[in-house]
């Protein structure tokens, strides 16, 4: 991977009125029949306020996430079809937005392969960055070392707003809220060409796709005809998918092993994590096969997740940290220390148990509701009850010297 935090942050920072400098942005509005229903290019710079804020927040949506999770960086398939979809998205960020067939092919082809059952805004932002020199302290200089121009891409859905009260003003009353169809944040977009190494990166698209959402793969090659990636959720349902089916039937052996390989990637992850020279861990099958050997799985399930493994991610083993369920091993760590206390306490009941026989007292039960008192007999002759502020209590002497012992806690006179 090229793209780094930094090379996103950067472009993020840019986006708010006083440093964006978008040219132009274009729209196409289609509906669920995958028909358009209006196209549009306006000046950036000339929206009202409000509508700029609300086109900048979706740019800058397109442009948020975990690299490598739901921001990936995708490569150009080999192949003619590949190319001329890379000299496509070249032309049309050169064309500046201006070439209305440019745009026109561009929307067909979304509409084409976007599998989205609603209505949905395409939305393509032109912009034109002078990237500013930078010194080794991180200090920039009044000079540009590059100009990087790119288009960013964003697919929004256009929903329904929900049935709601409102006042009307007119009628001076409450009433059923006008319903509207509401432009929401994108579930995709990219941006092309990437922004790498603070420079432009033609042989590369940066592709966002909305956390919990699908990668569209079939979006991926027919409109930017580059290799799909999965994202970090379909990593790692794949991953709890594999080592599941491995166990066949056996699902609370395979809950437990799944948590046992888990903590042995959040150790590996941990690791990584305190040292930010070092690179993210990759799951390679290798690696797999070390946390099968830790936890000592049975030579058949052991062979049907490194084959199943194998078979899923192929030569493209994902990051560790793509695949570690924090969810899951909090909460087994959790269970892992109640069977522990557990465990303890049935050993001391036990133990209890045991010492009772031994002299022939009454084991302790946890709904006992008597107390028993173990002492001499001449001092048994001396315990009384008495009323003290209201409240019947058992009153033993201590005399000089003696003490007594409260489940296990010495208490001298």
């Amino acid at each position: 991977m090229n793209i780094t935090k930094k090379d996103v942050n950067e472009l993020r920072r840019r986006l708010k009125k006083s440093e964006c400098s978008f040219g132009r942005m274009s729209g196409c509005y289609v509906n669920s029949g995958k028909q358009v229903v209006l196209k549009f290019v306006r000046q950036f710079s000339e929206l009202e306020e409000d509508e700029y804020y609300k086109y900048l927040e979706i740019a800058k949506k397109t442009l948020s996430g975990t690299l490598g999770g739901n921001l990936l960086e995708l490569e150009f398939d080999r192949g003619e079809d590949a190319a001329e979809r890379q000299k496509f998205l070249l032309a049309l960020k050169a064309s500046k937005l201006s070439g209305e067939e440019l745009l026109d092919r561009l929307y067909e082809q979304v509409i084409e392969q976007y599998a989205y059952p609603g209505n949905y805004l395409i939305l393509v932002y032109h912009d034109i960055y002078d990237v500013m020199t930078r010194t080794s302290d991180g200090a920039e200089l009044d000079e540009s070392s590059e100009v990087y121009e790119y288009i960013l891409c964003a697919v929004c859905p256009v929903e329904l707003a929900k049935p709601a009260l409102g006042y009307r003003e007119e009628e001076n009353r409450i009433g059923a809220r006008v319903r509207d169809w509401v432009v929401g944040l994108p579930d995709l977009g990219f941006v092309y060409p990437a922004f790498s190494g603070r420079g432009s990166d033609v042989n590369a698209v940066m592709y966002y796709i909305k956390t919990g959402k699908p990668s569209h793969p079939e979006f991926v090659e027919k409109v930017l005809g580059c290799v799909p990636q999965r994202t970090a959720a379909e990593e790692k349902q794949l991953f709890h998918t594999i080592v599941k089916d491995a166990f066949g039937e056996e699902e609370e052996q395979a809950d437990t092993a799944f948590f046992r390989i888990q903590q042995g990637i959040s150790g590996m992850v941990a690791e990584r994590e305190e040292d930010e020279t070092l690179p993210p861990v990759s799951l390679t099958a290798e690696v797999v096969s070390g946390l099968a050997d830790e936890i000592e799985l049975p030579a058949p399930v052991r062979e049907r997740l490194e084959k199943s493994y194998a078979q899923s991610f192929g030569d493209v083993p994902p990051a560790a940290a793509n695949v570690l369920d924090s969810k899951v091993v909090a909460e087994g760590a959790v269970r892992a220390h109640t069977a522990e206390l557990e465990q303890k306490v049935a050993v001391l009941r036990q133990q209890l148990a045991e010492r009772a026989d031994e002299d022939g007292s009454a084991p302790w039960q946890e709904d006992d509701a008597q107390i028993v008192l173990r002492m001499p007999a001449d001092k048994a002759g001396q315990v009384r009850t008495e009323v003290v502020s209201g409240q019947k209590c058992l009153l033993i002497p201590l005399e000089g010297g003696e003490s007594a012992t409260i489940n296990g806690v010495s208490r001298a006179l």
